[in-house]
């Protein structure tokens, strides 16, 4: 059974998720730089979470926003 989910139905539960895990790796982040490490410590941590956080929106717009017909 092939069933295609909506592109709605899509993109709610890809805001979501990115959202979710946008607001934990940022607080660990936070609490990391705000912790004994210090903002200097947890600066290669902050541009780690940078970087995955723009890899994840990256891809929630690949697989829900943009308008690619798969497989036609």
């Amino acid at each position: 059974m092939n069933k295609q989910i909506s592109r709605t139905t899509s993109i709610i539960t890809g805001v979501a998720g990115v959202s979710i895990m946008a607001t934990f790796v940022i607080g660990l982040a936070k609490s990391i730089a705000d912790g004994f490490a210090g903002f200097d410590g947890a600066l290669p941590f902050i541009v780690i979470v940078a970087f995955v956080l723009s890899l994840a929106i990256y891809n929630f717009y690949e697989q829900c926003i943009r308008d690619t017909k798969k497989g036609e």
